[in-house]
């Protein structure tokens, strides 16, 4: 029985020896990256765009030889858009070794855990955190490949100004850090412009009967409303305002371009207004890539092409380097321009990309087409 016992145990050994070699080689071969977004809650649809958009980004990447000749491994995190679960979400990360996040996309989770990825020399590059604050505390390793609301709201209270001259304004937020922080943008602007709101109000975001603000809008007389928040939350109030007969034109962000704000509102989202970057899907450069995404029967849309574009980026700028060292990488990414599905991507001492701003879309027969 012992020498039994003996063989079974030495045998057990063995397999594990060569199982931790395997797991050895295999990392002296591979660079772990992560994605981290909301894949479950409210906002799940854009982390989906995320990690699609970085799964297709790995595997072209890797079939075009990796990264310094070792092949990329994604890891995934998903946090809610809720902030303490962005913080557990990068402590998994730096647990795991990875070198590089896409991630997140709420500027309520970017900005917590970009702390603990500064901490654990890990770079974080978000393809959608709009909150200026996320690049002005001095961290060295906060990117993004999407504009600014100090950028996004101003831009849409030129437009205010000169297509709504006359028109009696509201401004009013979801109190996140996303829609808080773009609304007062707007509203600072449209101040700057000569122009005053009728009224600023907040929501709380989860709420499904917004008839309280409706009726504050219809005391207010209001033709237009600025909403700094999401799609949810916006599309609720387009749906409720029709169905209240109220026919105040809403203009939103960013967080407004998805389909799925359409399945909310249905007909009663036509002619709703929003800024976002110029569309990469109509770049004839990336005709072949949206092809193949929709080969694989999904719409690369919104941000799905904007994490394509901040994974390549840190390529670049890894190969640039020589190494995957978060010091050397964002020096290059800072001293240098990269080939993307965004054009050619640089970024200034904070961190910031050199966009080309943001552009207006209308919703019409349920689609977001540019208003020209």
């Amino acid at each position: 029985m012992n020498r039994i016992l003996v063989a079974t145990l030495s045998l057990g050994l063995a397999a594990f020896g060569l199982s931790g070699c395997d797991k050895k080689e295999d990392a002296a071969n591979t660079i772990v990256i992560g994605v981290a977004g909301p894949i479950s809650g409210s906002e799940a649809v854009f982390g989906e765009q995320f990690v699609h958009g970085a799964k297709k980004a790995v595997a072209d990447i890797n079939a075009a030889g990796g990264v310094l000749g070792k092949q990329l491994v994604l890891e995934i995190g998903d946090d809610a858009c809720d902030p303490k679960q962005a913080v557990s979400v990068a402590n998994d990360m730096a647990s795991k070794g990875v070198v590089m996040v896409a991630g997140h996309y709420c500027s309520g989770s970017s900005i917590p855990a970009s702390g603990v990825y500064a901490e654990s020399n890990i770079i974080q590059i978000t393809p959608a955190s709009t909150a200026p604050e996320f690049t002005e505390r001095g961290l060295t390793n906060t990117f993004r490949v999407c504009g600014r609301d100090d950028a996004q709201g101003p831009t849409a209270a030129a437009y205010v100004v000169a297509n709504f001259a006359g028109k009696r304004i509201a401004v009013v937020d979801d109190k996140s850090t996303y829609g808080q922080g773009l609304a007062n943008e707007f509203s600072k602007a449209l101040n700057g412009a000569g122009v005053d709101e009728v009224l600023h109000e907040s929501i709380t975001a989860g709420g499904k009967d917004y008839s309280p603000l409706i009726s504050k809008l219809k005391q207010a007389n209001a033709d237009v409303i600025y909403f700094g928040g999401y799609k949810t939350e916006g599309g609720l109030i387009v749906r409720q305002m029709r169905e209240q007969g109220l026919q105040t034109v809403l203009i939103g962000g960013d967080a407004l371009v998805t389909d799925e704000f359409w399945s909310i509102t249905g007909a009663a989202g036509e002619g709703t207004l929003m800024t976002f970057g110029p569309d990469p899907r109509l770049d004839p450069a990336n005709e072949k890539l949206v092809t193949e995404f929709r080969a694989d029967n999904y719409e690369p849309e919104a941000y799905t092409l904007y994490t394509y574009a901040a994974i390549q980026a840190w390529a670049g700028a890894a190969t640039k380097a020589g190494t995957t060292e978060a010091a050397k990488v964002q020096e290059a990414l800072k001293s240098d321009h990269y080939p993307t599905v965004l054009g050619s991507v640089g970024f200034d001492a904070k961190g910031d990309m050199d966009a080309p701003g943001y552009v207006f879309y209308e919703w019409k027969d349920g689609k977001y087409a540019y208003v020209k």
